[in-house]
């Protein structure tokens, strides 16, 4: 399978931004210090379905036309300015973004395969990556700050292929971002495109001083993160709504989607990696934090507003107790994250930044571990540049095994999906154990 690039340019907001240097907090600081890659992916529309699709490349004037995606990216850049930017170093060596408008990267491309190679059974990997996400030697400064694909593949359909770098933003902030551009793109003014527009100043979650931890946070902790390398592969699992009501069925009435998917996914990789029944295992989960401090954050915050929190228990718990059990240990660490757990891990990555040390950004988890990370109720296929939704909308590529994606799908009628990537022996069994056969 071949795509060959046939445009890049550097797209800058239409209008003066301002210009300067945009503090990273703690929590920005302590993600993976690289672009976030994800492939969003529309069908050909039906009157192109005949006509040989876009073997020939991009229409000027058509379906998915790259100057009128261009000029939608330039004027949703005037509100989201920091991914025109570029990542700099200030004060003390402490990363930051330089908001100069330099511009956001924009390639287009041509494939020479169509959407069922690719999408028929979906798995992120680097390939996947390599073909549809415009590439970034490095995350470190002086890198640019966004970047767009736009690939006509020979069916005629399109791949949207987006890397922003993460220290920008979380899942949040990226979505707002590209409701901006897709509904500028069908013709909606700035303003009703974008909504309310996103919150820049990250200051409300600088540490305090002096900063006063008042917890332990082990989760943040690199030795928590000395799993070597292993070669993974990652799969989508469907859930089907039948199968999602059986799940919960197991758990207390009420139970979220989130915890009592996470529960029946960590006895899955129990029992398909062989863990021995008294190994302590992990879960680490996110928790977004706009509505859990005092007072609570601009929900349009573009930043990074998620903290981790961590479950430690015994194999022989995740398997031999009730799964409600299970799944109740993650609620009630989601529930711990409120303003002062989130002011502690704020002043904990401070005091960890003093010292030299820096908070664990990788996902190099020993085989006990499991990292699960919800995008369900995300506007994740609001996505309409004018040519409809996509069809599939999911990250390009995994970084590590036992990392897990929860999401909806284009249909909510389908159920969600579950994104997980592991060691290649071990599907099989998990499989079986996750299917319940």
């Amino acid at each position: 399978m071949k795509v060959d690039v046939v445009e890049t340019t550097l797209v800058a907001p239409s209008e003066d931004t301002p210009r300067r240097e945009l503090w990273l907090s703690n929590l920005d600081l302590a993600v993976p210090k690289t672009h976030t890659p994800l492939v969003y992916y529309y069908p050909a529309p039906a009157a192109a379905g005949g006509g040989g699709g876009a073997t020939d490349g991009p229409d000027p004037e058509g379906f998915f036309a790259p100057a009128r995606l261009k000029a939608a990216l330039a004027r949703a850049l005037v509100p989201f300015y920091p991914l025109a930017g570029r990542l700099g170093v200030g004060e003390g060596g402490r990363l930051q973004i330089d908001c100069n408008a330099e511009g956001a990267l924009f390639a287009v491309a041509r494939a020479d395969f169509a959407a069922d190679d690719v999408f028929q059974d979906y798995e992120p990997s680097p390939e996947v990556r390599r073909m549809f996400v415009p590439f970034a030697p490095s995350g470190d400064p002086p890198c640019v700050m966004a970047m767009f694909q736009v690939t006509f593949l020979k069916c005629g359909g399109v791949v949207l292929g987006t890397g922003i770098h993460h220290v920008t933003m979380d899942g949040m902030g990226a979505f707002h971002f590209i409701q901006t551009w897709t509904g500028v793109a069908r013709g909606l003014e700035l303003a009703e495109a974008c909504g309310t527009p996103p919150f820049h100043d990250r200051t409300l979650l600088r540490a305090r001083s002096p900063p006063c931890p008042a917890f332990d946070h082990p989760v943040y902790s690199p030795g928590l993160l000395n799993g070597r390398p292993r070669p993974f592969v990652t799969r989508v699992y469907s859930v089907s709504p039948k199968l999602l009501a059986d799940i919960k069925s197991r758990c207390a009435p009420g139970v979220s989607t989130y915890c009592a998917v996470t529960a029946h996914l960590w006895r899955a990789m129990c029992v398909a990696r062989g863990l021995a029944a008294g190994a302590e295992t992990r879960l680490r989960v996110p928790a977004n934090v706009r509505h859990r401090l005092r007072p609570p954050l601009p929900r349009s915050y573009f930043g990074n507003a998620i903290v981790r929190d961590l479950v430690t228990t015994r194999v022989e718990d995740v398997l031999a107790r009730p799964l409600g059990f299970v799944a109740q240990a993650i609620k009630d660490a989601v529930d711990r994250v409120d303003d002062a757990y989130v002011r502690s891990v704020v002043d904990y990555l401070e005091v960890e930044s003093e010292k030299g040390s820096q908070a664990a950004r990788g996902q190099l988890m020993p085989e006990t571990d499991l990292w699960v990370v919800s995008w369900l109720g995300m506007p994740m296929y609001d996505a309409d540049f004018g040519w409809g939704t996509p069809r599939f909308v999911a990250p390009a590529q995994m970084f590590g095994s036992g990392t897990a994606y929860v999401t909806q799908r284009a249909n909510k009628d389908d159920g969600i999906a579950v994104l997980f990537g592991l060691e290649p022996e071990y599907l099989q069994c998990f499989e079986k154990v996750f299917y319940g056969e």
